[in-house]
């Protein structure tokens, strides 16, 4: 668990416990019973996590790039779909390593309302930020995407290529194998090696592969950074 997991919830726990406990105090038709405490409790545990999601959000906005940055990691191990339209309006910020986690974090949170600005991302000047940007539409397992992605594996970086290769496989949409087939001409052995792969899982069903949700897993670990240059 991460120290910023670890710090919300000790957070979430003491301001619901402080809260709770006044509530009765300050209420004392309040039956002392593990019902009663227990509906404060939650009440109050709601009330200071969408604070805590609240207060996340400004500090996408920090005069500090590694506060945003920060904030944005901490939204996505969250889960927080509350708070996509302001990650989709941060992937516009000035640092190439902060759109790049921003990215990574919609791709995380796996709501369609990021696919617009996750296809914008696909034509950022970061290889890193492509790269990433075609993971988390892989994710997101977003059909209207595929022509995006289809324009992303003639790439002009490899990595960028292969990923956007890799989502469509993920996608599993039937107007990709064009591309697919065309990307096994590709100079880069491993392009040539995920196409073939790509392929493969494109066609082995019949039509678009069902995606009911990008993560098997409600709360996915973050994923490692790619080893793409930024440049």
């Amino acid at each position: 668990m991460s120290p910023v997991t670890v710090f919300f919830r000790t957070l979430l726990k003491s301001s619901a416990i402080f809260i709770g406990t006044a509530a009765i105090f300050l209420h004392p038709s309040l039956e002392w019973n593990g019902r009663a405490v227990e509906r404060t409790t939650v009440g109050a545990q709601q009330s200071a996590g969408e604070a805590a999601i609240d207060g996340l959000i400004v500090a996408l906005k920090d005069s500090d790039a590694g506060v945003r940055r920060q904030a944005a990691r901490a939204l996505a191990q969250l889960n927080s779909t509350r708070a996509v339209p302001a990650l989709a309006a941060a992937v516009k910020d000035a640092e190439p390593d902060l759109r790049a986690t921003i990215v990574s974090a919609l791709g995380q949170i796996g709501d369609q309302r990021a696919a617009p600005a996750l296809r914008d991302a696909l034509k950022d000047q970061s290889d890193t930020v492509r790269a990433r940007a075609a993971d988390a539409l892989g994710e997101l397992g977003d059909h209207e995407s595929v022509d995006a992605l289809i324009a992303a594996v003639k790439d002009k970086n490899a990595d960028v290529r292969r990923h956007a290769i890799d989502a469509l496989a993920q996608i599993g949409d039937a107007r990709a194998l064009d591309a697919l087939t065309q990307a096994l001409k590709d100079e880069d052995a491993t392009i040539r090696r995920h196409a073939a792969a790509a392929i493969a899982e494109v066609s082995g069903g019949s039509g678009p592969h069902p995606h009911p949700h990008p993560h098997p897993h409600p709360h996915p670990a973050p994923r490692a950074p790619h080893s793409v240059p930024v440049r």
